[in-house]
């Protein structure tokens, strides 16, 4: 699974933005000369980002001298992975889209489905679901280690059986 360089900026900047709104500033609208700066990015490729995040609901705009931009809701309530999703950004780690067609199946194999399409595609659900329950507070207050949880039925519990088995 890899995140273009468009999910990781947009998250990037909605974290600075999201910083800097929380340490209790009231001074107003951040421009993005600002955040690309401060977050060593171009300027002008935030400019298409916010486009579409103001779209998408997760920031709101203000023009002329003082102009820039803030949340539109706390920063509790936009997930990660809103963000991602307001950039267009995919969210799945299998080679095949619908738009691409099936996975690389093998010749003379009964099904369309490559053997590790439901492996990726499961992994591609995790991630989303990570990510949806991650908000830009949670980063912002260093509120992430820990977050990854192992599924109640995992390895570890049953090689734990396997061994207490093997030891009887």
């Amino acid at each position: 699974m890899q995140l273009s360089t468009r999910g990781r900026y947009a998250v990037m900047a909605m974290v600075d933005l999201a910083s800097r709104q929380s340490l209790g500033c009231e001074c107003g609208p951040v421009c993005l000369a600002e955040i690309a700066a401060s977050q060593q990015l171009s300027q002008s490729y935030l400019e298409q980002l916010f486009a579409k995040l103001r779209r998408s609901g997760l920031v709101a705009s203000a023009r002329g001298p003082g102009g820039g931009y803030r949340l539109a809701r706390d920063s509790d309530r936009i997930s990660i992975a809103a963000i991602i999703a307001a950039v267009d950004e995919p969210i799945r780690a299998t080679r095949c889209t619908e738009q691409s067609g099936p996975c690389l199946a093998l010749p003379g194999q009964l099904t369309d489905r490559c053997q590790t399409h439901d492996l990726w595609a499961e992994l591609g659900r995790q991630i989303s679901m990570f990510l949806g329950n991650v908000t830009l507070a949670d980063v912002v207050l260093g509120q992430i280690r820990g977050r990854a949880v192992a599924p109640s039925r995992g390895f570890a519990r049953n090689a734990a059986a396997q061994n207490k088995v093997a030891a009887e």
